[in-house]
């Protein structure tokens, strides 16, 4: 496959791994993205890239909570100017408060408001405002008490990050806390039970050959079975306190786990989601020669 150098721009902005350094691990890696990050993080040479990097959709996310529901919606625009619509906001204000009574997004699709299905409110929404809409997904969380938080706020309840927080127990604010360190955190999943098992046999893979490259190059190796009984497993313990939220460190006290903060507050936390615009859409990119011959009709 030929390495493009809009490939390696894209590789480097990713990682913050040098050009040749990128070049080389798209060589190895046949030119896929995923797999040439790994191992220029089996080298040392980059840390993890989020898929949140490669962002390339606009739109708003819009979360409401009535009781112990909480709902949070995207809905995509083609640009952020009509993100900043009244019309595009008074839209995703609809179909927000519609999702509360929907279990998903079929059914939130639907779902009426003003009269009329959602599917069809987007559709003439389309037409009154002249540009490609998308419902994209929506997402739930259910306890004593549900917390909002909205990132990047466009109107009250909507933006460009959208938190909800679901605890057991009294709410006293913590909820809301812990929202605020959701959005900057980005934590993947509530505990490491909950995590995708692709996703941590990736990095238990990434981190192995990191540990085992590291130990070959040592003017003192380490015998293999520290390798894998003591080093990695450590290194992935270091990996769930990352990524997992009760385990993450609370950006409102870092002394403590947010599972520690929640304790304390005496809440439990249920269950939580961070829906942010563009999530994992990745931007289709061609290098500036084949954009060029493209114009040219070649």
């Amino acid at each position: 496959m030929t390495i493009t150098a809009q490939m390696v721009k894209d590789l480097r902005d990713m990682t913050g791994a040098g050009m040749m350094d990128a070049k080389k691990a798209l060589t190895e890696a046949g030119g896929d993205m995923e797999a040439a990050v790994d191992w220029l993080r089996t080298k040392g040479l980059a840390k993890a890239a989020k898929k949140a990097d490669r962002v390339a959709a606009e739109g708003l996310v819009g979360v409401l909570v009535a009781g112990g529901r909480g709902v949070a919606v995207e809905v995509n625009s083609e640009t952020d100017f009509v993100a900043k619509n009244a019309d595009f906001q008074a839209l995703v204000r609809g179909v927000t408060a519609a999702a509360l009574g929907a279990g998903d997004i079929e059914a939130l699709k639907a779902a009426t408001m003003d009269g009329k299905t959602v599917a069809e409110a987007l559709t003439g929404a389309i037409v009154t405002i002249g540009e490609n809409m998308t419902l994209r997904r929506m997402a739930g969380v259910s306890g004593d008490a549900v917390a909002a938080y909205v990132h990047n706020a466009a109107a009250d309840g909507m933006g460009k990050i959208g938190v909800l927080v679901a605890v057991r127990g009294a709410d006293q604010g913590i909820g809301k806390q812990i929202a605020m360190h959701v959005a900057a955190a980005a934590p993947l999943a509530l505990s490491e039970a909950d995590l995708d098992p692709v996703v941590v046999e990736r990095e238990r893979a990434v981190q192995t050959q990191k540990a085992l490259e590291e130990n070959a190059a040592s003017a003192k190796p380490k015998p293999e079975a520290v390798i894998h009984n003591n080093i990695i497993p450590g290194r992935m313990r270091k990996f769930f306190e990352e990524v997992t939220l009760l385990n993450q460190k609370f950006v409102m006290n870092p002394d403590i786990t947010v599972a520690q903060a929640a304790k304390e507050a005496g809440v439990e936390i249920a269950g939580f989601v961070r829906m942010a615009v563009g999530e994992g859409i990745e931007k289709e990119k061609e290098d500036f020669a084949a954009e060029v011959a493209k114009t040219l009709g070649h």
